[in-house]
């Protein structure tokens, strides 16, 4: 038998999202189901080996070819880029990238350059860009919803799932910038050098999805 694949899933609600379609596949996922501390873990039955990272390190780990394949959000791909095939929509982990102000206030108009906040800021500067806008770009690595209140920012550019968070600190979505969701990527060699084997675990997953 050849070495298993080796799938870097993202650790939190995608990974449990992933072992769930794994087993609708039927691959027996005990061992990850019941992983403890353990990050690299057997799926025998499907010769397969689960590695659990965060969302930038599975694409790391895939571009560098550590691992065969990764499942990754669509928001992780487009702030890190890098060189993978991106193969499947998965489906779940949906969201969306936004726009967000403070409530009442005016984004659009006036001569100033207007500062966003944001985790992202690739894909804030991409967006902005596209629409022939200079902005400052503000990074921050927690609660971006603070840097409007603090009136560090003019607006945010954040993921929003049910945009609670924003309407209970006085924010409010002005735009939709992009929907996201859990996509799944494969190393660029691997590909060439396993690929019947890769193009049937894909056939599966898009099967059961």
């Amino acid at each position: 038998m050849n070495k298993p694949l080796r799938i870097a899933l993202t650790k939190g609600r995608l990974e449990k999202d992933t072992v769930g379609l794994l087993e609708k596949i039927g691959y027996d996922c005990t061992a990850v189901r019941e992983k403890g501390r353990k990050l690299i873990l057997p799926v025998p039955d499907g010769n397969l080996e689960v590695v659990l990272a965060k969302a930038n390190d599975v694409i790391t780990y895939v571009e560098h070819g550590v691992c065969d394949i990764g499942v990754v959000g669509k928001d992780t791909i487009m702030e890190m880029q890098g060189k993978f095939f991106e193969l499947a929509d998965l489906g779940f982990g949906k969201c969306r990238f936004a726009l967000a102000v403070k409530k009442g206030s005016k984004f659009y108009g006036g001569y100033n350059i207007k500062t966003i906040a944001t985790k992202y800021p690739n894909i804030t500067r991409n967006y902005f860009e596209s629409k022939g806008m200079d902005v400052e770009i503000v990074k921050i690595e927690g609660s971006v919803e603070l840097a409007p209140l603090l009136e560090l920012s003019d607006g945010i550019v954040d993921i929003v799932e049910t945009g609670t968070t924003l309407k209970e600190n006085g924010l409010e979505v002005i735009e939709d910038i992009v929907p996201i969701s859990a996509r799944l990527i494969v190393n660029m060699v691997s590909m060439k050098l396993r690929q019947q084997e890769i193009e049937r675990f894909v056939a599966l997953v898009e099967e059961n999805i």
